[in-house]
């Protein structure tokens, strides 16, 4: 059963990636895997500062996301679009999960040899897309191997009903193919 850490980029409780990480869990769930839902809004941290760090050590709340990543195979990334990248948000989570606590802890132990997927949902026409570029970037650059099915839901404000879920069948269709990649290419590595 693979273990599939699922983090939405915003904190808005009707954040539309918040909707799509629920139906991506929804789909991992049925397909075998445990999943744990991140809300982001649980896990308030500051920003990044070393000089606090290193004055106050990782915050709590930072200490506990991390805990999350390291017991994950897997990290499915459900990151809106800010002005053509990532959130602050998923980016300042990314940041203090990064760090380490102990100095015989190895280096960017929460993501090395971690397989992550990419789903991201804007209401501009573009969907969150280069957003995804960057956060692609990002992981690549951190150990995480990052597999090449993603979505960008876009024109966000019309594909949910009233219940959260997708309106048209093939957009579910696209998540599932994410969701499915990952949770295969991480089955494939841990045998």
């Amino acid at each position: 059963m693979t273990k599939l850490l699922i983090l939405p980029g915003s904190a808005r409780r009707e954040s539309f990636n918040r909707k799509l990480a629920g139906i991506a869990a929804a789909i991992a769930t049925e397909a075998g895997a445990a999943v744990d839902l991140v809300d982001p809004a649980d896990f308030r941290l500051p920003l990044y500062d070393a000089e606090l760090e290193e004055a106050e050590g990782l915050p709590a709340n930072a200490k506990a996301l991390k805990q999350k990543f390291l017991a994950a195979q897997a990290i499915l990334f459900v990151s809106p679009e800010y002005n053509s990248s990532i959130t602050p948000l998923m980016k300042n989570i990314i940041d203090w999960v990064s760090r380490t606590e102990t100095d015989d802890e190895p280096d960017l132990a929460a993501y090395k040899g971690k397989v992550a997927g990419l789903l991201s949902a804007s209401p501009g026409g573009f969907g969150g897309m280069r957003g995804l570029v960057h956060l692609r970037s990002i992981l690549g650059n951190i150990g995480v191997l990052v597999t090449p099915a993603q979505f960008a839901l876009s024109s966000a404000y019309d594909k949910f009903d009233d219940a959260g879920q997708l309106k048209n069948p093939k957009d579910l269709e696209s998540v599932r193919r994410v969701v499915t990649t990952l949770l295969a290419t991480t089955a494939k590595l841990s045998a």
